[in-house]
């Protein structure tokens, strides 16, 4: 997921799709930190609705970021919306902020589920839908996890990691070089003690300078495998072969977690969920190529499942 180079707060353009559009767009706001576009199916007259929570960094509601411009999350929502599933995905709170020059320094990991569950108590008191599902795309899928604690009826984990950030931080840490792994974890245990550190390595400056470790520490408590083992809902885990960020390997740890859950890996997406069928030069430059088509196999699934 390499999360910590996407500290970085970072915003973005929109195309327009070739397709016949069988919904309609409403941009809403739905309060001071969240403003998002609804699409509704012109035929369904109680659709599901799809929330979509976008990934890791300032990521607004097309899957944008300043220099990553793929609008896959975009494309997702319109490729669910022109098959009747109503969709609202919405911009990250940071997202505003940056546009206004105005960025909180004491942003946490709980401000975020505070925006998704405001999302879902403002479409359950103001719209009628049949059923409402999370999809939580990247680290949108631990947002969505302790979100759908709320009264939603269907979770979806997309590209969702198994581990808890500090485990993820910890093991990327040591592939890289082995010699960090130690002090790595202890400044994480510092951190899970509630306690700021200058114990770290100094390699991992941009991970545990003082501006960053208090959103560390509300992001290290949330355990993805605990929490969907918790999770009471009918939940599917889906993943790409080629995903850079979140390998097969975090789906299966869910996927363990949760006896229940429908587990789907999609042949050759990678984690901004196009088709990549050449090697990582190739991945890596579709994050920025927002010509690329999102994987049909994808739509279906989710379709699927949603439709159950």
């Amino acid at each position: 997921m390499k999360p910590f180079i996407n500290f970085i707060f970072l915003f973005c353009t929109v195309v327009s799709f070739g397709q016949d559009l069988n919904f309609i767009t409403q941009d809403l706001s739905i309060n001071k930190h969240v403003d998002g576009t609804l699409l509704t199916p012109k035929k369904a007259k109680a659709p599901t609705l799809a929330i979509i929570i976008s990934d890791s960094g300032p990521t607004d509601r097309n899957g944008n970021q300043n220099f990553q411009k793929n609008n896959a999350i975009r494309k997702l929502a319109e490729g669910l919306s022109n098959q009747n599933i109503a969709t609202f995905r919405y911009d990250k709170r940071i997202v505003k902020q940056i546009r206004k020059g105005n960025v909180d320094p004491n942003i946490s990991f709980d401000n975020f589920i505070e925006d998704a569950n405001a999302v879902i108590d403002y479409f359950k008191s103001q719209y009628s839908y049949s059923k409402i599902v999370i999809i939580g795309h990247g680290q949108g899928s631990l947002v969505g996890l302790v979100a759908s604690k709320n009264n939603v009826n269907q979770f979806i984990s997309l590209a969702g990691s198994g581990k808890s950030i500090d485990n993820v931080i910890i093991d990327q840490v040591t592939q890289m070089d082995p010699a960090l792994e130690k002090n790595t974890k202890l400044a994480f245990e510092s951190l899970r003690q509630g306690q700021l550190t200058n114990d770290y390595p100094q390699a991992l400056g941009g991970i545990f300078s003082a501006d960053v470790q208090p959103f560390m520490m509300s992001w290290i408590k949330y355990d993805p495998q605990e929490l969907i083992k918790n999770l009471d809902i009918p939940i599917l885990i889906i993943n790409g072969s080629k995903d850079l960020q979140v390998p097969v390997s975090e789906a299966q740890l869910l996927k363990n977690s949760s006896s229940k859950a429908v587990y789907k890996i999609i042949d050759n997406m990678n984690h901004v969920l196009f088709i990549i069928e050449g090697k990582e030069l190739e991945n890596s430059k579709s994050y920025n190529e927002s010509f690329r088509l999102i994987s049909k196999e994808l739509i279906s699934e989710l379709l699927t499942f949603m439709k159950n």
